[in-house]
């Protein structure tokens, strides 16, 4: 391991040990912009989100290829 790499890993140990914990001031913190508590309604939403997303080129390829009379 590089020296350098050896203090960075020390200096996060002493900040662990301490006991010192850094706060931004803003109550709590999301990780994301939208609730997920209810687990059944978040994967519904997210796997509409998923494909919708991935059907997009599928659908417009098939307009395309219908538009210029390629397709039968």
């Amino acid at each position: 391991m590089s020296l350098i790499a050896a203090r960075a890993s020390l200096k996060h140990v002493g900040i662990r040990r301490a006991g010192l914990r850094y706060s931004s001031g803003h109550g709590q913190h999301e990780t994301v912009p939208f609730s997920h508590s209810n687990k059944g309604t978040f994967a519904l939403k997210v796997t509409a989100f998923l494909i919708a997303g991935f059907s997009i080129p599928f659908i417009a390829s098939a307009y395309q290829i219908k538009k210029s009379a390629g397709g039968a």
